[in-house]
């Protein structure tokens, strides 16, 4: 089997990497892969080198793909192993590089192992087998969906992590009242007078999609953006690059809230869509208002999806503040193949306590979501 490494997804046409995806979710399409490494996103000095798999067939033919990186750090993958990289210094072992199998900042869960299953499978026994004569300690394959999981089930040497999230589903609600009926009625109080708290203060909301924004207005949507990182010291991982081009390569998937008071920006909210599913990615306002987080990411998401018809909304990754305004838990699983035996031993053990309490703490947040049933 044919086996390639390609260090750019411009190598590749689109049209022949977007036919092994299962889905049209955004996050894996050639646009936004390619997106993310033409606008200096990854790739360059960040610590996230694209060196993504390809497998074809005798005829020549693309069958099977990872999107895959090189990683000299632990950021933007929000499958926290930090701990695991201490270790191995503290140990006299280099953690670093390792390999990820996954989409750069995006904490959204799907398909990773693309194509056929088969020459999938022997694209993962070809880079576990080298990983040692390569110097990498390890290969990770975070948030995946339940066809990833089947294939690595089968292989020997894999650990399975799993996660939480809070994703919120549409129960055919007519409108947004309908869904607060849904409620008991101390949270449906509770988010009424939180909406009514934003309005008050004359804050109105614009919806548009990724092809009815100027550049000023991306303008915006970016500053808003990087001053989410910066009041908490951080330097952004996107470009304001990344969003112009995206809303030239897929305006069709990109939605953004805009939150205006007298006319004037002042927050924004950018998410993604396949038809199925909202994904909130990112947030970030020029002023402080009182409830405006919850209003732009929770509630305006929430009730977009009602009227388009959306079967879910994903917020992002973090948790309880979403449980108690209707989000469900969701568990998310991650794969991770280590070389040194003394550390997969280690971390293997760390995973069965950690799974207990993730299981533990699902089970308590089913009993804390707020809908009627639970009065």
């Amino acid at each position: 089997m044919p086996i390639k490494t390609i260090f750019s997804l411009a190598e590749i046409e689109p049209a022949r990497w977007d036919a092994l995806l299962p889905s049209f979710q955004p996050f894996l399409r050639h646009a936004f892969l390619s997106t993310l490494e033409e606008s200096g996103c990854v790739g360059g000095k960040t610590g996230w080198r694209p060196e993504h798999r390809l497998s074809f067939d005798a005829q020549g033919r693309l069958q099977a793909a990872l999107p895959l990186y090189r990683k000299r750090h632990s950021y933007g993958e929000y499958v926290f192993d930090w701990a695991w990289a201490d270790a191995c210094q503290q140990a006299g072992i280099a953690y670093y590089p390792k390999l990820l199998c996954g989409i750069p900042f995006s904490p959204v869960a799907g398909a990773r192992l693309l194509g056929d299953c088969g020459a999938v499978g022997e694209l993962l026994d070809t880079l576990t087998g080298s990983l040692a004569e390569q110097g990498i300690s390890s290969l990770h394959i975070n948030f995946t969906a339940a066809a990833t999981d089947a294939v690595i089930l089968d292989r020997a040497g894999w650990l399975e992590r799993i996660g939480c999230q809070f994703h919120w589903h549409n129960r055919e609600y007519r409108d947004f009242k309908d869904f607060l009926d849904a409620l008991a009625s101390r949270k449906r109080k509770q988010m009424r007078k939180e909406r009514e708290q934003v309005a008050g203060q004359g804050i109105e909301f614009d919806w548009r999609a990724g092809g009815e924004l100027s550049e000023a207005d991306w303008d915006f949507v970016y500053a808003c953006y990087a001053n989410t990182y910066e009041a908490r010291g951080q330097a952004p991982y996107l470009t304001r690059d990344f969003f112009s081009m995206l809303a030239e390569r897929m305006p069709e998937a990109i939605r953004v809230v805009i939150a205006r008071q007298s006319g004037r920006s002042v927050a924004m909210a950018f998410c993604l869509t396949d038809g199925e599913s909202l994904y909130g990615r990112y947030w970030g306002c020029l002023a402080e208002f009182d409830r405006l987080h919850f209003e732009t990411c929770f509630y305006q998401g929430i009730e977009y999806a009602i009227v388009q018809g959306i079967r879910r909304f994903d917020a992002g990754a973090q948790g309880e503040h979403k449980l108690i305004r209707g989000f469900e838990p969701v568990i998310t699983r991650s794969w991770h193949y280590l070389v040194h035996p003394g550390l997969r031993r280690a971390v293997a053990d760390f995973l069965v306590h950690e799974k207990e309490g993730i299981q533990q703490y699902v089970a308590s947040a089913w009993e804390a979501l707020p809908y009627r049933q639970q009065e």
